[in-house]
């Protein structure tokens, strides 16, 4: 099977000339010679990016997914190929309803009719990994019923062992290979591959999202039924809503648009600096809103309607997390750059490992510097947080910067959030929107609330130690330090000694069959 896709990637590639990747290098750039005399007959006339993404497109569901991500990674690939990776859709035609419905009995052990009292065969939308069925249960609940996409575990372990062959050319071939980590990037995807494609995790991370924003009246979450979920099914909460995308339906619901962008700013950086757990794949085909004015067409009017209009949140098998010590890297970096600190900068690249210890800080920082200061001299309005982080990644080569890729999720949905925010309202100004929330949020890491914080998250523990310290303290001044090294230096004496012993017992032997060979020969 391997072989066969490995043929079926060659094949396609070859068609759409992506030997040129490869076959740029120094290594194997007679071979480039040969393979266009021999396939002179395509046409090649579009430019490489739309080459690559018809080709992925070709591949199927797996390489499109990893096509979209790359597109999000612009610190590894040229602006041209990320643009136009990232027109791709993952359109996938959905698996016939009767292998739904038997995933589906499998799961509960009886017929679907005693489990729902509707279920809609026809499938309301279908991904790569799964498709949803809109259902409901006997109480009347409306529900949609995520299923997996029964077969595609295999299917995406050989397109995965592929990728990570090709990512071992990739650092053999060219000379960024070993510090763009593509081997990382490859199981970076195969994690979230994984991720999703165990639905009871998905389940587990809209249930803590939900929590996270319980009562919020910025975002709603669906709820989960975990009595009807599974490994391979996901039971949540029905939710009705208009897709973000559908500007001019927003507005005849009486939406305030440019409300509605900040407020998406606001929930991202609610979710990634509050929280350190953020939804990573919010893209306009995961949103909905729901307008706060009046209830949606199928909607009780009865129904209670917030007061503010809500994005409602979907599909949750990518969700990012963060350390405390990446929000404290993030605090420092954000820090320096609103005080115009490059030496800070460039002293927290170097503190956290991101750049060898060799690095000259004056010449980062004066690289920082190039990229950051014109920012501070145009409107805000006209500054892209976006494109700043991008400049610096390509800005980062020439100082070995690795990636890391704990933060690549944070990255990627960062643009999302931007360049839907942009789409909503052009006038929107992230860095206005988000700088209060980020100012106070650093205060929090390192300013006296970070002291009050962690002075109340230590007392438990001093509560309980403080009690035990004349004890332990005793106990110390009691201990004799000098026996047990006496006894650690007797220990290892007599060991020395055994070993000693038997290399003279292997020395011997070792003569004495030296001695019987020189006998023997000489006779």
């Amino acid at each position: 099977m391997k072989l066969l896709r490995l043929a079926r990637i060659l094949t396609v590639g070859f068609r759409f000339g992506l030997e040129e990747f490869f076959l740029g290098h120094e290594r194997v750039r007679p071979l480039r010679w040969l393979v266009r005399a021999t396939l002179f007959w395509r046409p090649l006339a579009e430019p490489r990016g739309m080459r690559l993404r018809r080709a992925l497109e070709a591949l199927g569901p797996i390489f499109v997914k990893f096509g979209q991500m790359l597109s999000t990674r612009r610190d590894l690939v040229p602006l041209d190929i990320a643009d136009e990776l990232a027109l791709l859709q993952d359109r996938v035609p959905p698996f016939p309803s009767v292998e739904a419905v038997a995933t589906l009995e499998k799961l509960y052990r009886k017929p679907l009719a005693e489990v729902f009292a509707e279920f809609d065969p026809t499938p309301v939308a279908s991904a790569s990994v799964a498709q949803v069925h809109f259902a409901r249960l006997h109480d009347g609940t409306a529900v949609a019923v995520k299923v997996l996409r029964p077969g595609i575990a295999p299917v995406i372990a050989h397109d995965v062992s592929l990728l990570y062959a090709a990512a071992g050319l990739v650092e053999k071939l060219f000379a960024d290979g070993r510090r763009l980590r593509p081997r990382e990037v490859v199981a970076e995807f195969e994690k979230h591959l994984g991720d999703e494609l165990d639905l009871m995790r998905e389940a587990a991370n809209c249930s803590q999202l939900r929590r996270n924003f319980k009562d919020s009246p910025l975002l709603l979450v669906p709820g989960v039924y975990w009595d009807y979920c599974g490994h391979d099914v996901m039971v949540m909460d029905r939710m009705q809503g208009i897709p973000v995308s559908q500007i001019e339906r927003l507005r005849e619901a009486g939406v305030d648009i440019p409300k509605l962008a900040a407020t998406g700013v606001e929930i991202f950086f609610t979710q990634v600096f509050r929280d350190g757990f953020f939804h990573a794949d919010m893209h306009p085909g995961n949103i909905l809103v729901r307008p706060g004015s009046r209830p949606l067409h199928g909607e009780a009017d009865a129904e209670p309607k917030p007061l503010n209009d809500q994005y409602i949140a979907l599909d949750f098998g990518i969700m990012g997390t963060l350390t405390e010590v990446d929000k404290q890297y993030l605090a420092r970096n954000f820090l320096a750059f609103f005080r115009r600190d490059y030496k800070g900068v460039a002293l927290a690249h170097l503190e956290s490992g991101w750049v060898p210890a060799d690095t000259r800080i004056d010449e980062l920082e004066a690289a920082v510097r190039a990229v950051c200061e014109p920012v501070f001299d145009r409107p805000l309005k006209d500054i892209s947080f976006g494109r700043v982080l991008l400049q610096l990644f390509q800005t980062s080569r020439r100082f070995n910067v690795e990636i890391q890729p704990q933060l690549v999720l944070l990255q990627k949905t960062l643009l999302n959030i931007e360049g839907l925010g942009r789409q909503l309202d052009p006038e929107l100004d992230l860095w206005k929107t988000a700088k209060p929330f980020l100012e106070r949020w650093m205060n929090e890491q390192l300013g006296w609330r970070a002291l009050v914080k962690n002075l109340q998250t230590e007392a438990p523990k001093w509560a309980a130690l403080l009690p035990q310290l004349p004890r332990l303290a005793h106990q110390a001044l009691n201990e004799n330090r000098l026996a047990q090294v006496e006894a650690g230096l007797t220990l290892m004496l007599h060991q020395q000694h055994t070993r000693n012993r038997w290399l003279g017992v292997i020395a011997g032997l070792l003569a004495i069959l030296a001695a019987a060979t020189l006998y023997f020969n000489l006779r």
